[in-house]
Order: structure tokens, then sequence, then C-alpha cells
């Protein structure tokens, strides 16, 4: 599908009216696409000839024709451009380019036209030049690129590399003269596709026109009406198929003659020809079509309401120069589409003149004021006599916008979205379209590309209304007859919002397009509740994936530092948050601002938009959103079974919520509200797929006997928010993409729904040994069979993302959508497209599934060999294998595979069912042949009746069934019950009561067969969804082992040599974690480029190096600056992620019982948008840590207390390791800078030292010769100094202040040392005396 960025990649623009026959009093209506001409650059008119010669010259060709020259009512525009100058010339929508003017190679001259069709060749600079005809008012000269206009702000100002490379090829030319310039042409071949470019100059009749066409267009002119424009748009879909042109009668355009329009009828449109180049991203204008007569004129006044001037021409340009052009077509800036757009003299937009729409001024629906507390900034109060002022399509328009005031209104008038007022302005800021012409802000788009541009829109944050048209012409006539007294606001066809996208909300449908991205995108409400002391507080929560229709509902306990709801959005990011005006404390204010601050949040006013627990069930209840499960049971059997659990058990009627339910439901309430909104709760709630959330640490508890917890526990390690960050498992901290993450590093998956639970697995790995050795088996048995694994991988690729397929599906097919949802009367252009579309994703779901067979059965002769049971579970048979859960699909396939021609329906874009497939088709076509033999019957009775074998049945439509006697048969007596029809030359048609009957027969069955065809994609649909589950399941499936796949294709040791990680039970040891020759996962080299340095990391067991502390559960990490102390630190976090993941590690030996939960305190950062401070978030982390932290957790705290004093900082870093090593014995890595902590805890049986090892030459008094060398090996013991002074060298720090700077530390050093001494003198002469501590205390001074 060609790309195309502004409305002149969809519409060719008409020639302008000749000067000698446009008509004072006529007006042509406006063009979306009319070029971006600046007002600095008006039409030149000086001439380099002498006026007098100038006038000599139209004398003497008016005489030549033998009548008087005409008094011209303008200037004559004239070219003051000669081959080899240098200009500035600028196509329609473009930037200004650089340019070469010389002869067109075909006729041998630089200007075709006269007047304003006045037009230049030129050669456009460029690596590889294209050329083309430019207006000369399009162009002014080049005075080189350091001109005043060319700098910022100036006219021809551009950061685009291609155009700042094209001035200095213009700048190189300027140095020659004009015949060594005409050497630079290249372009001297015509274009393939320059006569397809040409447009007619004028707008006369031609002589081979019809004189009745010819009479009619005189008639038009003289009565001073103007006359409708047909334009050519091109449509933006690759299927031929769907260019049907949609063409109401005459009568229907009354109806709708006073709505807003683009100044494109809705009879006026004509498709192109399929002859255009497809490949180019801009579609060529082709020949303008001559319009018939019989367009309805409009009024004068109406008309003016829409146009100020007459369409310019597009300048002809060859494809070429239009593609290199098209990657600059879309405006800058708004003020730079503003001033090259045609709007004339238009400053200030009709609706920035509107009083009541001024900020500050606007009141929501209820009238209520900008500053009033419940103002809803979603409405806009619209005065009653704007309204009644206004056409009757805009008057609807601003009736939808007053509703829907934070949406971008895309306004369907035939075949094209159009937007309005501020909307527009949106649309060519945004999307660069193009302002049409008017006092009034307008633009548009063609219904095709909707999807697209609604996508950018949504992405950048905005909210996009689908507005249909729900009626047609004829049913707005018919509607209108049933009326005593229709006004005109009546007289218009029906328009209903049919969808609101917000970046939520987002369900690709076929009018959407495809997702871009894989991972889920959730749209999240929660309701919070605090208890009186403010120190605990509790979170009712409802998040759903609209793409997949998945809910997720829970309510949980939470501290003051919101840990759990922390970890929620860092597990399932929202791209879109909803809560209750007035609700959220401030602690939880703080999270929205910080942790998920590009998020869009959006408060909803209580009870009316954010119901409580009780009007949720109730609206359950009254819509029966769940009905379609259980037609049999009460009410309540129809709850999903999570939804039920929430229910007061007392209430049968299941409308009283459960006692801690009530926040959760009042969440769900809000979700279901916007989904109402946003017009797809129906297909989204009739899936039932709800899943309780319960917080990954509800369940860990502070216990001694904890092995028999991890032995039988589903718990899962707790990985928060501040960890997923600090260890850059997901993003990275530079630009938060996924690069040089561990998720980047194991993923490897080939499908959307692999990569999706590859995610969930990394924010929440496993804690039972049992359930991650058996994770690790499997990963054995795939590398054992790499033949197999690789035919599988081939086979996985082919996969789409069946997940989401399986939604679409489930709307499609939707019952309850098809019955009352307005896009079920919508009026669509471009339904072939659309139905195409839909059994493209049908099918491509099926051969999903088919491949999914394939991969089953190449691994079943493998399946008894494997040790691992996850394995056997996802690609083992259910009820065929033991243990197997892959449903057996192979009957269901085979059926949908004759249900219907799939290739024909593929083409076609109708499906016809086959035999056995609808009853109700099967049934209306067995009627019809049934009705039919019968009449074969009646006419073989009739033929030996009357003794004629020639008599046969004649007729179409209505009219059928006619028998067809001879006139020689007729002359003899006829049964009376024949009725004459019709005749013909020596035949009659006669009828009579029994073909009446039986084609009545036929009628009927035919109108049944239809009616079952025009449902039958629905009915389709919905019979595939009707075994969800079993879809759903094989999916589920497949995604386990597309992540099995992945992890061992990582396991292979593609870096380096890896281990299967071992998991032990704390039954007779304490917790401890062993890792030997150890690598960064996601770091091969060091910062020079070395290779990475293994390290060992030994905690809460013997050490070989350091066998006296063999119980220590904290080990103090110390090192010079850059030394590799942090890396180590998340090395330590990351290999344990990994190991209970399921993959191996990268090491010789990892050994380790289960963590429970992994905490960090890394680096130095602020809040700045909470108000917090470094040190606030350090102590805030550590707090967390302190609270949670059990002795199965691992901890790793980097430089604690730096943001503060140091003795502070000291003292507060010290009080946390006896905390971590005494009272809570949890695995600790403690990195500090603090050498007086090391100090006292360099004999504390709890707490081990380690260092990063350096090596240090030419160590003198002057730090700036010394040369530290980083060995980036960790060993036992302490490490003497920090070397700041290195990092200050290697940060070119001048050296006379690191000189300066080392003087003041060696000061620093004796006072400290000094006052050491003194206390040591102090406590000692306190002691009774002791001679040798004197001595040899005095021998230290």
């Amino acid at each position: 599908m060609a790309k195309q960025s502004t409305l002149f990649s969809f519409f060719a623009k008409s020639p302008p009216i000749s000067s000698t026959t446009k008509s004072k009093s006529r007006e042509v209506s406006a063009s979306p696409t009319e070029a971006d001409l600046p007002s600095s650059t008006a039409g030149r008119k000086s001439s380099s000839s002498s006026p007098k010669e100038g006038a000599r010259d139209r004398v003497c060709g008016a005489q030549s024709n033998g009548r008087k020259a005409p008094r011209s009512a303008t200037p004559s525009i004239v070219c003051e451009f000669t081959p080899g100058d240098l200009v500035w010339a600028k196509m329609a929508g473009h930037p200004w380019w650089p340019s070469l003017v010389y002869n067109h190679p075909k006729s041998d001259t630089h200007l075709r036209g006269k007047g304003k069709s006045l037009h230049v060749h030129v050669q456009f600079f460029d690596e590889n030049p294209t050329r083309g005809w430019i207006g000369v008012k399009y162009m002014k000269p080049f005075l080189g690129s350091t001109a005043v206009e060319v700098q910022k702000g100036g006219m021809f100002f551009s950061t685009k590399p291609e155009l700042r490379k094209s001035m200095v090829m213009a700048d190189d030319a300027m140095k020659k003269d004009k015949e060594k310039r005409l050497e630079l042409v290249v372009c001297t071949d015509p274009s393939d596709s320059e006569e397809e470019m040409e447009v007619d100059n004028d707008l006369s009749v031609s002589d081979e026109e019809p004189a009745e066409i010819q009479t009619k267009r005189q008639e038009s002119k003289s009565s001073g009406k103007p006359k409708r424009r047909r334009i050519m748009v091109q449509s933006d879909s690759d299927d031929k198929d769907s260019d049907d042109e949609f063409k109401p009668e005459a009568k229907d355009i009354s109806a709708s003659s006073d709505e807003a329009s683009s100044g494109v009828d809705e009879n006026d449109l004509s498709e192109p020809s399929t002859d255009t180049e497809v490949d180019s991203p801009i579609k060529i204008p082709l020949k303008r079509k001559r319009g018939k007569a019989e367009n309805v004129p409009v009024s004068r006044k109406s008309l003016q309401k829409d146009v100020s001037e007459t369409p310019k021409r597009i300048p002809n340009v060859s494809v070429e120069a239009k593609l290199k052009l098209s990657s600059f077509s879309a405006p800058e800036n708004f003020e730079s589409q503003a001033n090259a757009s045609v709007t004339g003299s238009v400053s200030v937009w009709d609706h920035e003149k509107l009083d009541w729409l001024q900020d500050g001024r606007r009141k929501d629906l209820k009238r209520k004021k900008q500053n009033d507390p419940d103002y809803d900034p979603s409405t806009l109060y619209v005065p009653d006599d704007f309204l009644n002022k206004c056409t009757p399509g805009m008057r609807k328009w601003w009736q939808l916008k007053s509703e829907n005031f934070d949406s971008v209104i895309f306004y369907k008038v035939g075949k094209f979205y159009e937007l309005y007022h501020m909307d527009a302005v949106i649309g060519v800021n945004e999307l660069g379209l193009t302002f049409m012409k008017g006092a009034w802000a307008h633009s548009g788009f063609p219904e095709i590309a909707f999807g697209r541009f609604s996508d950018v829109l949504v992405q950048k944050g905005f909210k996009v209304a689908r507005v249909e048209q729900t009626e047609t012409p004829e049913m707005m006539e018919a509607r209108c007859k049933s009326m005593s007294h229709p006004s005109k606001f009546d007289k218009v066809v029906r328009r209903e919002i049919c969808r609101i996208i917000t970046k939520g909300t987002q369900t690709y449908s076929v009018l959407d397009g495809e997702p871009s991205e894989s991972h889920s995108k959730y749209l999240l409400c929660f309701k919070e509740k605090i208890d009186c002391s403010g120190q605990q507080r509790v979170y009712g929560v409802c998040f759903v994936d609209t793409s997949m229709g998945k809910f997720h509902i829970g309510q949980f306990d939470d501290d003051r530092h919101c840990s759990r709801f922390r970890t929620l959005v860092a597990h399932f990011p929202p791209v879109q948050i909803l809560f209750e005006k007035g609700n959220p404390s401030i602690d939880t204010k703080k999270v929205l601002k910080s942790g998920v601050s590009t998020s869009i949040q959006e408060g909803l006013q209580t009870i009316s938009q954010f119901w409580d627990a009780s009007k949720t069930l109730k609206i359950l209840a009254e819509e029966a959103y769940f009905a379609k499960q259980s037609k049999h049971d009460d009410d309540n059997s129809t709850l999903p079974p999570v939804l039920k659990s929430m229910i007061s058990e007392s209430d049968s009627l299941s409308l009283t919520p459960g006692e801690k339910s009530e926040l959760a439901l009042s969440a769900l309430g809000a979700c279901i509200f916007y989904l109402k909104k946003c017009l797809i709760d129906q297909e989204l709630l009739s899936m039932a797929n709800f899943e309780e959330y319960i917080p990954v640490d509800k369940n860990i508890e502070k216990s001694l006997s904890s092995s028999n917890f991890f032995a039988k526990t589903s718990q899962r390690m707790v990985l928060d928010g501040v960890t997923l960050a600090n260890l850059e498992i997901l993003q990275n901290g530079t630009n938060g993409s996924a690069e040089g993450t561990l998720l980047e590093k194991l993923d490897s998956c080939f499908t959307p729904f692999g990569k999706r639970l590859l995610k969930q697995w990394l924010c929440s790995p496993l804690c039972n040994p049992s359930s991650i050795n058996d994770r690790l088996t499997a990963v054995e048995d795939l590398m054992a069979i790499p033949e197999k694994v690789s035919e599988i991988n081939e086979l996985l690729k082919k996969l789409p993302d069946l997940e989401r397929l399986l939604s679409k599906i489930h709307s499609i097919g939707s019952s309850l959508k098809s019955q009352n949802h307005p896009d079920s009367r919508a009026v669509m252009y471009e339904e072939t497209t659309y139905s195409k579309k839909k059994i493209a994703d049908f099918l491509s779901t099926l051969e999903g599934f088919k491949v999914m067979h394939e991969v089953i059965n190449i691994m079943d002769d493998a399946l008894g060999d494997f040790k691992s049971n996850i394995l056997r579970q996802v690609v083992g048979l259910k009820n065929k294998t033991s243990k197997g859960l892959f449903p057996d699909l192979s009957a269901e396939l085979k059926r949908w595979d004759t249900s219907f021609d799939h290739e024909k329906a593929r083409k076609t874009g109708v499906i016809t069912p086959k035999a056995g497939f609808d009853p109700d088709y099967d049934e209306a076509l067995k009627d019809i042949k049934a009705a039919e033999q019968n009449l074969n019957e009646y006419l073989e009775k009739q033929r030996k009746r009357l003794g004629c074998k020639s008599i046969v049945y004649w007729g179409t439509a209505k009219n059928r069934y006619q028998m067809e006697i001879p006139e020689s048969v007729t002359e003899r007596n006829l049964p009376e019950e024949f009725e004459l029809k019709s005749t013909k030359k020596g035949y009659k048609r006669y009828w009579t009561k029994t073909i009446e009957r039986l084609f009545g027969d036929i009628v009927n069955a035919e109108e049944r067969r239809d009616a079952a065809l025009k449902d039958c994609m629905r009915r389709l649909f919905y019979n595939f969804d009707v075994n969800y589950k079993e879809w759903q399941t094989a999916v589920e499936c497949f995604a386990v082992l597309d992540v099995l796949l992945s992890l061992s294709q990582y396991s292979k040791g593609g870096d380096g040599p890896v281990c299967r990680p071992s998991i032990l039970l704390p039954d007779d040891t304490s917790p401890f974690l062993e890792l030997r020759g150890s690598r960064h996962p996601c770091i091969t080299k060091t910062f020079f480029g070395d290779d990475f340095i293994p390290n060992d990391i030994v905690i809460g067991c013997r050490d070989k190096e350091d066998s006296d502390n063999s119980e220590a559960h904290c080990v103090l990490v110390t090192g010079p600056n850059m030394g590799g102390k942090s890396t180590l630190l998340r090395q330590a976090g990351l290999l344990v992620v990994m190991a209970q993941l399921g993959c191996y590690v990268p090491a010789e030996i990892c050994l380790l019982t289960p963590v429970d939960r992994v905490f960090t305190r890394l680096g130095a950062s602020d809040r700045i948008m909470s108000g917090e401070s470094t040190f606030f978030v350090e102590l805030s982390e550590t707090s967390s840590i302190l609270q949670h932290a059990t002795e199965h957790s691992l901890v790793l705290l980097d430089e604690l207390g730096r943001g503060t004093a140091t003795f502070d900082g000291t003292a507060i870093a010290s009080a946390v390791v006896k905390e971590l090593s005494e009272s809570v014995k949890c695995r600790t890595l403690f990195s500090t800078h603090y050498h007086t902590l090391v100090e006292d805890y360099s004999y504390t049986p709890s707490v081990r030292l380690g260092h990063m090892a350096c090596m240090v030459e030419n160590e003198c008094e002057d730090p700036s010769q010394e040369n530290i060398t980083f060995l980036y090996k960790f060993i036992a013991g302490a490490c003497p100094k920090s070397y700041g002074f290195n990092a200050a060298r290697l940060a070119n720090i001048p050296d006379e202040i690191i000189q300066a700077g080392h003087k003041k530390a060696k000061e620093f050093e004796r006072v400290t040392i000094s006052l050491k001494l003194f206390r040591e003198l102090y406590l000692l002469l306190e002691k009774p005396f002791n001679g040798p501590a004197l001595h040899k205390l005095l021998e230290r001074t």
C-alpha cells in the first residue's frame, strides 16, 4: 500500500478558470488539496520587456485575429527566468527546493502556458536529479545558502539533510556561468508518465462534446450558478475490487446539500484507472473527467460559506520528482502550514472568534465553568442560538462535539472523513493534512485511510471519534415522509458515533489496521481507600488488554509506600489510567507522576461515570453480557466464576457485592462505563475472559520453616518496579528501549503471544524448585533435538497473532453487536475491502492452527523421550497423550476447510457456504430447487396439454416464468386460467395461478437465501467462536512452547560457557547463593573492549578464599570508582532471576536456595515531579527493603547514604547493614565508599568483606600522574582507597584542580587520623594504666 502523508496524495486538482471565460458571479467549491503557497510568494508581474513593447505585441496579436484586443482585467503574469537561472521551486505540499531552469527536452522551451497557468521547466538539485513543471508564482531566485531567507525563521529554512545537500550543489553551480550550469542537466528523457499528468488549462467546451451537454453548460453559465467540479480520488487500498464507486441518484443530493462539505460532492467521485503507478507513494493525477450537467446547483449563499476562490491547478512534475519530495510532504509545524496554505487572508479561524469557546469561558454540558471542581472537560456547552444558525450537517457536528469535546471527530461525509474547526487544526498539525479554502478550518481524507490517520493521533495521545452515516438518502426520505412536519434539520442523513478510540481501548478492527507492536497495552481503572492512620490502604483494580479482551480484577491491601501498586503498574504497564476524581491519595498521585508519567490519566465523575459496586452489578444484570453462557440457570450462574466469587453469598440476585470486593467491583464499573462510551463493551465483556489479580507477594510469610512453603506453593518471585528498572530487565535506563536488557538477550520468540508470555515470566520467575527444574529439563529436552527444533522454528515464523485474531473473530461474530451497535447501521463505501480483510484474517487464523498441528505431528515421535512434564503437556494431544493439554483440532479444522470456497471468498469478499454447513441457507436452496422442479413439471404438463414442445419460460426478475407460446398455438382455445402478460412478434406470454403460487415460493425461498448470505459471515465467525476455549488453549500451549524454545536457544551458550542452575530447598541449611565464574548476561565486553572478566559471588556459604566467615549473609563490596561494583551487584540479581526463570546461566557453577524477592537500591536519581530528593528516594527504597525483606530475599544496595552529609550517611548505612546482617539475615551485597563502615564491620561474623581489584602504577603525591588499571576481579578483603582522583582525571578535570583537591584530601586525612588517635588515647587513659598499649599507640603517631 502506497504511503501518503497529505491530502495532496489523494486528490488531483482541477485547473483554474480561464480569464476570458470567467464570470463575475461564478464561484467554485473549495478543494482540500490547494497548493501550499505562502502569502509572500504572490505571482510575479514584472517583465523583462518594456511596457510599450508588451502593449504592441498584444495589439498585433489581436489584429491578426481580426478583432480588437480585449481589455485585461488584471496585469498579465510573465516570467523573468531564463535557462541557466538558479531558483527556489516549490511543489504543492512540499518544501522549497533549489532548482535549475532549463529547456524541456521534448519541446525545447522552458515555458508552458500563459497568465496564471504559466509554468517553468526546472531540474531539482539532488544526488539523483529529477525535473518538472513549476508554476511561475511558486519560484523565487536562489541567492545562495547563506541568504537571510535560508536562515532559521526564513521562508526557505529547513533542517532536512537532503535539502541541505541540495543547497550545497546549488552553491557550487552559482560559481559557474549560465552555459556551464546547463552542462549540469542530466534529465533529458521525457517522463513515462508525463502525458498522464497533463491537466486541461481551461474549462471551455470541447468541439467534440455532444450538443446537449454544450447547451447545458451554456445554461449553467447564463444562470450564474456554480458548477460542481469532478475530483479524482485514488483509493489507498491494495485491492482492485475495492474501487467501486458510490454514485447516489440526483434526488439524493438534495437531501444533504445543506451539509458541510469538503468541496467534494458525494456523487462527483470517480476512481482513476488501474494504470496509475502503483509503486509511487504519491498517486499521479489523471486527466479530469468531464462532469455531466445533472449536478444539482447550490444556492450562492450556501456556497459562499464554504468557498473563497477557485482552486489552483497542480503543477505538472515527473513521478521521480514526486518520489524525491514525498518524504517532505507533511508540514514541520502548524505555523509553516498556516503560512503556506491557501486560506488567503484568513489569520483567525471562525471557531477562534466564538466567545463561548474561548479558554476560561467554556462551560460543560451542565453549564459548569472551568473553575468549578465538578467541571467535565470532556463536554462543551454550545448555545442553542448558535446551533440554529448552522447548516444541518454542521449542527449535528457541534452536537456530537459538545458531548465529546475531548475527542477529534472524524465526520463521515460521503466517502470521506472530514475534520472541522479545532479538529481540522489538529489534523493539519499532526497528520500533515491540508486546509481547505474558507474562513473556517476544514480538512479531510478518504475513508480507506482511516486506520492510518487514526492510529497516528491515538499514539500521540488523542481520542478519535469515528462518526458514520447510518442512513441512506432513501431511508432519510422515507423517515421524513413519515413525519408530520419535518424541519430542515431532519432532512439530512442520520449520523452516529460508531467508535471512540483511545490509546488504552484499541481493538485493531478491520478499519483500524494492524498493531505495530506485539506487547500488551493495558487500560487500568483503580479505586483507593485509606484507613484512619494513613499508613495502610486498600486498592481495587481492574485492567484489561482490549486487543485480546482479557480482564484482570482484584482487591488488595498495601503499605504507605504503595509497594504493591507500584509492582502492579510495573508488571502490567498501563497506557491509560482511569480513577475517581478526588479519590487518589497524595502518595498514589506521586506514583502516577513518577512511575507511569507517560500514561494518559483521566479522572471520572463519582457515581455517574465511576460506578459504585452496586451499580456495576445492576448494569451487568441489565445488559446481560454473559447471558450466552447459560440459558437455563439463574442470573448468578451467568456471571464468570471470578465475578461470582466477589458477590455476597446471601444474595441470590447477584446485586450485592462481597465484603472485600467493593473497590474491585467499583473499578470494574469504571472500566465498563469507559468501554461502553467507546462502544466496545459488548464485544469485550461477552468473551467472559476474567482473571483474578492477586499481588505476587501476598502469600510470602516470614516463617522459619519455609521449605514446605517453597515446595508446595505456586508463589512467584517478587520483582517490583524499582528492581525491574534498576536491573534493566525490560527497559534500559538510557532511552527506555529494550536494547541491552535481559529481555532482549533472552527473547528469540517467533510469535507475538510467545513474546508477551516471556515478558510475564520475566516479571515473575518461579519459586518452587520442582517447577523450576521441570522448565530446565524442558530446555534440555529441546536442546537434544536440534533438527526438529530448527524445523519447528521455521513453522512458528508463519504464525500470526492468533490471540488478537481470536478476539477480532469474536467481535465480528457477536450477535449482541450485530443487533444494536451503530456499526451495524453504518453505510461504508469500502465494505468489500473490509469484508476481504475479515475473510483474510479468518483464513489466516485457520492456517495458523493448521501449522500448530504440523508442529504437534513433528513432536509426536519425540514425545516419549521427553522428561519434562510441561513439555509433554504443551505438545501432547488431549485425551490421546498422558498429561497432554493441546486440544485435538483436526476434525474442526477439516470441517472449516469444507465449509466454503476459501479462494473465492478471499477474492470476492463474500462467503457462500457449502452444503451442510449452514442449515438456513441449505433449507432455502432446497426450497428453491423444489419450486423450480415443480415449475418445470408444470411446464411439461402444459406442453403436452397444448401439444407444443416449443413452449418455454421467459422473463427476468419479477417477470420470470412467463410461458412463451407461439401465436399459432394461441389461436386455438386456451384454458381460461391463462392470463396474458406480454407479447412479441409471433409469440404471446401467459401466467397462471399455479405459476404465480410456485413463483411466490421461489421468491420467498430466495429472500431467505439472501438473508442467510447477508448474515453468513457473522454467523460463520460466531460458530467458530463457540469453541473459543479450545482455540485459546491451543494458543496458550504454543506460547509456552515458544518461550521454552527461546530459553533453549540462549542455553546453547552463544556468548560463552553456561551451566544448569541447581535450586535446593532450604531444609537443613540457611539460604545461600554460590556463583562460580559468573558473567553479566547482557555485557560481553568491558568498557575498554576487553573480554568480560568472570567472578565468584558467594553469600551465606563457605568461600574458598575466606573460610573464617562461612556464615556471613552480608558482603560489603568496596573498590575504586568505575571498578565494576554496580555491575557486580546487577550481575548477581540477573543471574538469580535467570536461574528461577528456568534458563541456563552464564557461569561455571550456580547453586542457590530459592529467592522470594529481589530488592535493589542502585544508582542516584530523584523524582522531581513528585517533589522527592535523591536522598529521599534512597531512603524510601531502603525503607521498603527493611519492611518487606525476609531471610529468603536477595538485597542489592549500592552506596547508600551518599545523598547527605558524610557522618549522617555513614551512620544510616551502618545501621542498615546491622539490621540486614543480624536481624533479617537475608542475602545482601552492600557496596560502599565509607571506609570507616568497612573498618567497623571488618571483624563481624555476619559480614564478609570483598573488593574489586585494581593495580596502581606510579603512585605518588601528584594523583594526576597515577595510572590505575581496573582488574574487574572480585576478591576477598577491603580496598584501601576509592581512587576518586583517577575518576576525575578520566573525566578530564584540569590537573591543577586535581592537585589542589588532593592536598585538601591529605589535610582531611591527617585531621581524621589525629581525631582517631586522640579518641583512642582518651579511652586508654580512662582505663588502668597499660604501658604496652600506650607504647604501641605512640609508635603509630
